[in-house]
Parts: structure tokens; C-alpha cells; sequence
């Protein structure tokens, strides 16, 4: 369930943010690089004077993207994930205390959400194809049925006394697609803060966070229009020291006989969710926000507005199936709609 992209608004927001209260800002200078890890470009950009520093930093930062990848990422081979995966239904295994975090925090949105979050999705790989092996093809509903008992949160043991987790059931397999990267956005933005960094931006995928302001106004991010030009955003606003991400239908999907099956798959049909176009997440973390998008996009708009306004310090934006816009009480006056949405299948 990778999320799908949140369009910063680059044109304007990349004009860089505000030097260092020390550092004059006519010496300061927008300082930007870019590396693919995670599946996804990871692009980070700082307003400095020390160009020196800030690549020094944002090696850093990629190196941690890539160290957390090799631990979290189904597909390397050796990672804590495919051990805890292969050992599912047979022992506990160590995982060291960066995935045990994460699988806490993983399962405390699977609560949130009444396990609409769910990393033990992973089952359910090859059966929907929607990454480089996008086929077009629809899974037949018995192989389907066959793996929905399989994903179950609960049976996902984290023992903090041990240090090990434990998948009870034979099969289970753990995909932390849908917080890993989040993780990954929030463990960068610390290194740059360690390196003396206030004003800064990272994006990977869909996953944003923004510290600090640029220039002397704060960053500015657009919403992608869902059924709009690739590029094209129908909402904006002002974000400091906030994470910004989107789940949505549009960034892998496939259409047949006039009808869009796409990647965020509801954990109790083994179906791609229905009732939201795309769902956007304001929270003080991105592990947080990356979590809740997917799990809001698959309780749909009602009970999905409801759960932002419970939770302390988290605001959203829903856009329906049906192509209607809703706006959490906290970003009242915020949110720039600069027109609705385009409507289409």
C-alpha cells in the first residue's frame, strides 16, 4: 500500500526557507538533491549558507533511508521483515528496536482505524498487481478468500521484554508498505535537525515534512487533484513543523470495463476500498500520517472525518467517490480549495 504522491508546490515552495537567524539571508541559498531509495525519489532540499553542511546532511539522510530500507523492505533479502516473515507460525525472532517502534506504532493505527491498518496486508502480494508487474488482471475471488484469514493485526506479537516479534500463524506475512517511509521522513528530519538544520524539506513519494519556513512565510503544499492532469493540485495551504501526506486511487491503479481498481486494498474484502478518491493527513510525524491516510482512505469519508476529529494534533482532507470535499474543523480557514476537484470514474 505505498502511498500515492502529495504534491508540493514546487513552483513556489521550493523558493527556498528561512536562513538561520545568525546567517544573513542574502548569503543563504537554496541547496537541493535528490536519490531514489524506498521505491520512491527521496528529495531534499535546505535554505544555508553552507552548502558544505547541508550535502554532508542530506548524505546522511540518504544513507538512512537506505539502512532502513534494507531492515524493512520485503524484498531484501535478510531483513528483519522477511526473517519475522519466514519464521511466521513456527518462533519469535529478534528485531532490534527501530521495527519493534514501528510495528507499536503500526498497530496502534490498526487500532485507530478498526484494522483497516492492517501490516499483515502483505499476503495478499501477487495477488493484485499495481507496481512494475501491473497486469490489468483482476484476482479470482476464491485465491482471495482463501488468503483473507491470514491478515489479522492481532496475531502480530511485539515482546519489548525480548526484543522479538512473532507471527502466530502459518502464511502471515508483515508488508510495512504503508509506515516504513513515513519512518524513514520523520528519522531524516531528525538528522538534519542534529546537523543544525531548521528550515528544511523532505518528500519521498507521498510523504512530506516541512520545518521551518521559507523565506519569511511558512511552506506551502497543494492536494493533487484526483482525476485532474498529472501535476495539477485542486487545494493548498500553509504547513511549519508538519508532515503531509495523501493515500489516493490515481497513482497505481488499472481500468476495466469502466471501473478503477487501485492499490489500497481494504484487509477485510482483500478488495480495493471504495468510498474515497484520496484522503490527506496533517500530523506533527509522517510515521503517523503515512499510517493514517491508508487506514482513513479504507473507513471511507464518514466514519474517516470522524477519526481526525478525535485525534489530538491530526487534521485531513477527504475526497468522495463521489467527488465531495471534506475538510477537518482544524483546517478551517487553512485550506485554499482553489477549485473542486474534476469528477470522473
Amino acid at each position: 500500500m505505498n502511498r500515492a504522491l502529495v504534491l508540493l508546490a514546487c513552483a513556489t515552495a521550493l523558493n527556498g526557507c528561512r536562513a538561520d537567524s545568525s546567517t544573513p539571508a542574502a548569503h543563504a541559498e537554496l541547496v537541493e538533491r535528490s536519490r531514489v531509495s524506498m521505491g520512491s525519489e527521496v528529495h531534499l532540499t535546505a535554505w544555508t549558507a553552507d552548502e558544505r553542511a547541508a550535502l554532508s546532511a542530506f548524505e546522511a539522510a540518504f544513507d538512512e533511508f537506505d539502512r532502513l530500507d534494507a531492515l524493512m523492505s520485503v524484498w531484501k533479502e535478510g531483513s528483519e521483515v522477511e526473517r519475522l516473515n519466514r519464521a511466521a507460525g513456527q518462533m519469535p525472532v529478534p528485531i532490534g528496536s527501530e521495527m519493534r517502534e514501528v510495528l507499536s506504532m503500526a498497530r496502534q493505527a490498526s487500532e485507530w482505524t478498526e484494522g483497516k491498518f492492517d501490516v499483515t496486508f502483505g499476503v495478499l502480494s501477487g495477488l493484485w498487481k499495481f507496481d512494475h508487474d501491473l497486469d490489468g488482471n483482476i484476482p479470482a475471488r476464491a485465491d482471495v478468500l482463501a488468503r483473507l484469514p491470514l491478515i489479522d493485526y492481532r496475531k502480530l506479537e511485539v515482546d519489548e521484554t525480548t526484543g522479538t516479534a512473532f507471527l502466530k500463524q502459518k502464511g502471515m506475512r508483515v508488508h510495512l508498505g504503508g509506515i516504513g517511509k513515513g519512518y524513514a521522513v520523520d528519522r531524516a528530519a531528525a538528522i538534519l535537525r542534529g546537523r543544525g538544520f531548521n528550515d528544511f524539506m523532505i518528500q519521498s513519494g507521498g510523504d512530506l515534512y516541512v520545518a521551518g519556513t521559507r523565506g519569511d512565510r511558512s511552506w506551502r503544499a497543494g492536494i493533487q487533484d484526483p482525476r485532474g492532469p498529472d501535476g495539477s493540485s485542486f487545494a493548498a495551504m500553509d504547513l511549519t513543523d508538519a508532515a503531509f501526506t495523501t493515500s489516493g486511487d490515481y497513482e497505481r491503479f488499472f481500468m476495466k470495463d469502466g471501473h478503477r481498481y487501485h492499490h489500497i486494498i481494504d484487509p477485510a474484502s482483500g478488495e480495493p476500498a471504495q468510498g474515497s478518491r484520496s484522503v490527506t493527513v496533517v500530523a506533527k510525524t509522517a510515521t503517523l500520517a503515512d499510517a493514517l491516510d491508508t487506514g482513513i482512505f479504507i473507513l471511507g469519508p464518514d466514519k474517516g472525518m470522524a477519526l481526525i476529529e478525535k485525534l489530538q494534533g491530526v487534521e485531513g482532507v477527504i475526497v468522495t467517490s463521489k467527488n465531495n470535499v471534506l475538510v477537518s474543523s482544524g483546517l478551517t480557514g487553512r485550506l485554499v480549495i482553489r477549485s473542486p476537484p474534476t469528477d470522473a470514474p
